[in-house]
């Protein structure tokens, strides 16, 4: 789906890992590039539900197997080099992404780059936050920035609710030792 602009609409996919410290860092099958999983529209398709079908042909997780916690508002563009575009005649210039942020809730071998006959990755790790920023390939930077900043606050709201409910759960066994 290719808008007015020349730009494709596509779906970025942050994955946190449980602890909310991680997030999921794919390798490009037979590439020495690394990315967010990713992936475009297709016709009749939401954000949402691309999303959703991104997730399981690129990393091989069902709905179930995460949480969504954020979404960016608008979508964010980048254009492709000239010697990236397909054909001098094509009105294709670029994509405009909306992202997601996900956190794993299942173990960490559900995670599966096999689930169709053409996967896009062959290896991933779990980096820091910002980790991206520094490897990512320079046109498309700015687009994970302003990502990485949108979703950055729920990252934080994450943290912060674990590091709660863990001091919380601390000081509910204190209190009972205490009322013995």
């Amino acid at each position: 789906m290719i808008d007015g602009e020349g730009y494709r609409s596509n779906v970025g996919i942050i994955i946190l890992n449980p602890g909310n410290t991680k997030v999921l860092w794919a390798r490009r099958i037979r590439q020495r590039a690394w990315q967010f999983p990713q992936g475009g529209l297709n016709l009749g398709d939401t954000a949402l539900s691309a999303m959703y079908r991104e997730l399981y042909e690129e990393v091989g997780l069902r709905p179930q197997d995460v949480e969504v916690l954020a979404a960016t508002k608008g979508w964010f563009k980048y254009r492709l080099p000239t010697t990236m575009l397909r054909s001098k005649d094509s009105s294709y210039i670029g994509q405009k992404q909306k992202w997601f942020l996900l956190r794993l809730k299942c173990a960490e071998n559900k995670i599966d780059f096999n689930r169709t006959n053409s996967p896009e990755f062959d290896a991933w790790n779990w980096v820091e936050y910002w980790y991206p920023l520094t490897q990512i390939i320079a046109f498309k930077r700015h687009v994970y920035r302003k990502a990485l900043e949108m979703l950055f606050p729920a990252v934080m709201r994450e943290r912060q609710h674990k590091k709660s409910l863990t001091f919380r759960n601390k000081k509910a066994k204190i209190a009972g030792l205490v009322k013995k």
